[in-house]
C-alpha cells in the first residue's frame, strides 16, 4: 500500500493537490470562500502584486500582446529588449555574459544537456531539484551523487570523475544550489569551490532561491559566501523573487555564446514573451535600486524564524528565506493537521511528506515574503503551538478525517 498522499489522491485533489487561491497574489488571499494567511507563494521580494509591477506588465501586454516576438530567439524571436536584459543582467551578477530563457525548468534541464557528452563526468548534490536531475537524465554523462553538502564525499566522488575523464578526456561538472527550497540552507559554494585547487573541474549553481535576496546587493548564494567570481554557470529563475516567468543564465562569455547555439530548449522553442522581457527589465531594476524590499523580507523572515525556534519548533538550520517546520508523523496526520490550519486557523501553508522526505517526517513549508507583517507572523506563531498540542492530544491520528470533495 502506498505511504504517501496519492493513496487517497481522489479525496485531496482541490484541497492539498491542484488547490485553488483565489484574489490579488499577497499574504491574504481566498481558499474555498475563506481569507487565509498564505505562506506558499514565491513572491519574496512582494513583486507578484506592486502596482509599478502590474503597470508595466500591463503596458506591455497592451502594446505588443502575448505573441511577440514569434519563433525561437535564433530565427525570429529576438529583440532589443531581451539583448537589453542580458546586458544588464550580466553587470549586475558580475558575469561576462549572460542568456535569457523562455522557461526556468526546462531551461535548467536543458542547459545540463547542452554543457555536458559521453566523455564528460556530473557531480551532484543529494538534494538538488527535479530540473536538474531530468537534464542529467538527458545527458549521456556518467554521474554520481554525493550526499546533501557532505564535503568529504564530493572530494571522493571527485576523485573517482578525475580517474574517468583522465582515461576519456572529458571534464567534470559538480552541480548544486544556491539556496535549497525544501530545507532553507545553502549550498556549500565557498567549500566546493576551494576544491578547485585540488581537482580540475566547474561549477554550476542553481540559485533560484538566492537570486534577489541573498548577498549585500541581493546577487544570491554567491555573493553572500563570497564566491561569485567563482561560479562558472550560474543559473537563476524569475519564478521567485522577480514573481515572473522566464529564467537566465551567466557566466564566461565564451560558455554563454556555446549555451546560445547549443541549447535545445531555446533553440527550438518560443521566445519569451515580450511582456515578459519589459516586465523583467523593471523587476530587475527594483531589485537593484531599492534594497528596502530585501529589508522589509529580511525583517519578516528572522521574525518568523526566531519565533518558531523561541516556541520550541525544529525549523533545522535555513539561511535563506524558505522556512521549514518539522514534525513526527504519518501522511494522514499531516493532511489533518493541514485542514485544520486551514479551516480553523486561517493559515495555509503547504505539507510535504514521505516520498520526498523520509517515512515518518511531516515538513510544513511557509515562505516569507516582504508583503507580509508582523500580525501575519503572529497568529500563524500562535496557530502552530495550537495545532502542536492538538497532536500531541491525539486529535490527527487515524485516517483522514475529513471529506474534502
Amino acid at each position: 500500500m502506498q505511504a504517501d498522499l496519492g493513496q487517497f489522491a481522489a479525496k485531496v485533489h482541490g484541497y492539498f493537490t491542484f488547490p485553488t487561491l483565489e484574489g490579488e497574489i499577497g499574504p491574504r488571499m481566498k481558499f474555498r470562500g475563506k481569507e487565509m494567511i498564505v505562506w506558499s507563494i514565491n513572491s519574496y521580494l512582494g513583486l507578484a502584486n506592486h502596482p509599478e509591477i502590474r503597470k508595466v506588465d500591463a503596458e506591455a501586454a497592451a502594446q505588443w500582446g502575448l505573441a511577440t516576438p514569434m519563433g525561437s530567439r535564433m530565427l525570429t524571436g529576438n529583440s532589443p529588449y531581451h539583448e537589453k536584459f542580458e546586458k544588464e543582467v550580466a553587470e549586475f551578477m558580475q558575469k561576462e555574459d549572460a542568456f535569457l530563457l523562455n522557461f526556468g525548468y526546462q531551461g535548467c534541464s536543458s542547459i545540463i544537456h547542452a554543457l555536458t557528452d559521453r566523455k564528460d563526468v556530473i557531480v551532484y548534490d543529494q538534494l538538488c531539484h527535479a530540473c536538474i536531475i531530468d537534464g542529467m537524465s538527458m545527458s549521456m554523462a556518467k554521474r554520481f551523487m554525493f550526499a546533501h553538502n557532505n564535503m568529504e564525499q564530493l572530494r571522493d566522488r571527485l576523485k573517482k570523475a578525475t580517474r574517468i575523464v583522465e582515461k576519456t578526456g572529458g571534464g567534470i561538472l559538480v552541480i548544486t544550489e544556491g539556496a535549497f527550497g525544501m530545507r532553507g540552507d545553502l549550498g556549500k559554494l565557498d567549500e566546493i569551490c576551494k576544491l578547485k585547487s585540488e581537482f580540475n573541474f566547474r561549477v554550476m549553481v542553481d540559485d533560484a532561491h538566492g537570486f534577489g535576496v541573498m548577498g549585500k546587493t541581493g546577487i544570491g548564494a554567491g555573493e553572500h559566501l563570497g564566491v561569485q567570481d567563482q561560479i562558472d554557470v550560474l543559473f537563476c529563475t524569475f519564478a521567485k523573487s522577480m514573481a515572473g516567468f522566464g529564467a537566465f543564465v551567466c557566466g564566461d562569455k565564451k560558455v554563454i555564446q556555446y549555451l546560445r547555439y547549443n541549447m535545445r530548449s531555446q533553440i527550438y522553442a518560443k521566445s519569451l514573451c515580450m511582456p515578459m522581457v519589459v516586465g523583467a527589465l523593471k523587476r530587475l531594476e527594483m531589485l537593484r535600486s531599492m534594497p528596502e524590499l530585501r529589508e522589509k523580507l529580511w525583517h519578516i523572515v528572522n521574525t518568523l524564524q526566531d519565533g518558531l525556534r523561541e516556541r520550541g519548533f525544529n525549523i533545522g538550520e535555513p539561511e535563506a528565506p524558505v522556512t521549514p517546520v518539522y514534525l513526527q508523523g504519518t501522511p494522514y496526520e499531516a493532511a489533518n493537521m493541514a485542514y485544520d490550519l486551514r479551516e480553523n486557523y486561517g493559515i495555509f501553508v503547504s505539507i510535504v511528506t514521505y516520498p520526498v522526505v523520509e517515512r515518518g517526517v511531516i515538513i510544513f513549508r511557509l515562505i516569507p515574503t516582504a508583503a507580509h507583517t508582523e500580525e501575519d507572523v503572529r497568529i500563524t506563531l500562535d496557530a502552530f503551538e495550537a495545532i502542536r498540542a492538538n497532536m500531541k492530544a491525539g486529535k490527527y491520528s487515524g485516517a483522514l478525517k475529513h471529506s474534502l470533495v
